[in-house]
């Protein structure tokens, strides 16, 4: 939709209910279901608030989350910040619930919380499409308070430059939906650290510069390589950096010197940097997969899951912010490069998702 639209609802307009709205901080299953059910981008958004969570069984079936704190989205620099407005959202039920009123009862909720949080007023953000609205405003009579032009805020468009050392299956998705517009970059380059990586031809077809760096392990230390690596990407003056399946451990100074940088991990991580496991959607937990043999590590390990992950990149490997994140399970007796097939599947729209969710937080 062209048109994104942040919905009011005042709040002291809504029925009341004596009794109070029990809340949580979503648990680890929950967050992990709204990845794998819902979106992939909304479990560290419900991570920031407290949440409205229905269940059967022990099984989340819908959520609500309300009065996130700490995001940068571009549509909350202006009523959101008013302090008798607290945020809505997400929001989602399963869709053989969306019928049944369950989604109507858990968004009344929520906002009956924020009411008893002090808040005069609701923002439901970022709502597109003439049916949503409608359903806000006959719902909990939600009235359009601002407007943003989709293209507007998703501007401008970035220099962006991928790394990648193997098939570049993923930087092919990228390409692909930068040239129809869906995902609104600017590919300048591609640095690959293995001259045989068919990403070159991927990048070449493409009309993308490539940068083959590969380290002369005869000729230079690593420390040199690495120097080296920094002076071609710095020369491209990129606004982003994807690593998209890049196979070698990027210096600190690379990374203090790009702090616009994502990385594809085929793991599922937990949001916590600092956790070393992670829960799944069935409640189960695994360990956190890092480092460069996550999916050999995770059938090594019997994992009945495993999944993938984009997060900002640090020094730390692998523990960066998440953006985006998808938990696959693992079929019986699976074999790896079966399973690599199917990560791949799941890696090209999170990462579409991941770069869409990292433009819209751009500071403007």
């Amino acid at each position: 939709m062209a048109t994104l639209c942040n919905l009011v609802v005042d709040l002291a307009a809504l029925p009341s209910d004596s009794s109070s709205v029990a809340t949580e901080v979503a648990d680890d299953r929950t967050l992990a279901w709204i990845d794998e059910t819902l979106s992939g981008t909304w479990s560290s958004e419900a991570a920031a608030g407290r949440n409205i969570v229905a269940r059967r069984e022990d099984a989340p079936i819908g959520f609500a989350t309300l009065d996130a704190r700490g995001l940068k989205f571009r549509w909350l620099n202006g009523l959101a910040r008013e302090r008798d407005v607290g945020l809505f959202g997400p929001f989602g039920v399963v869709r053989e619930e969306r019928k049944t009123g369950l989604g109507i009862f858990i968004l009344r909720q929520a906002l009956q919380a924020l009411r008893e949080r002090g808040y005069a007023r609701a923002l439901i953000p970022a709502v597109s499409g003439d049916g949503l609205i409608r359903y806000y405003a006959d719902s909990v009579g939600a009235v359009v308070a601002e407007e943003f032009d989709r293209a507007a805020l998703l501007a401008p468009r970035p220099r962006t430059l991928v790394m990648a050392s193997g098939n570049g299956t993923n930087f092919q998705a990228v390409a692909d939906a930068s040239n129809i517009g869906s995902l609104p970059i600017d590919i300048v380059a591609l640095v690959s650290n293995d001259a045989r990586a068919y990403a070159i031809e991927r990048a070449r077809a493409a009309g993308v510069a490539v940068h083959a760096v590969t380290w002369r392990r005869n000729e230079e230390t690593r420390a040199q390589y690495d120097e080296r690596l920094l002076e071609v990407v710095r020369c491209e003056s990129p606004d982003l950096v994807l690593l998209l399946g890049w196979m070698h451990l990027l210096a600190d100074a690379f990374v203090g010197a790009f702090p616009e940088m994502l990385n594809l991990h085929p793991a599922f991580l937990p949001l916590d940097p600092s956790h070393d496991d992670v829960g799944l959607p069935d409640g189960t937990w695994i360990p956190a997969f890092r480092g460069p043999r996550a999916v050999h590590d995770a059938l090594t390990a019997g994992s009945r899951w495993a999944g993938a992950t984009v997060h900002r990149v640090t020094p730390a490997t692998d523990r960066g912010p998440v953006l985006a994140r998808k938990p696959l399970p693992v079929t019986p007796q699976e074999e790896e490069a079966h399973l690599m097939e199917r990560i791949h599947a799941v890696e090209r729209d999170l990462v579409k998702a991941a770069v869409s969710r990292w433009l819209f937080e751009r500071p403007e």
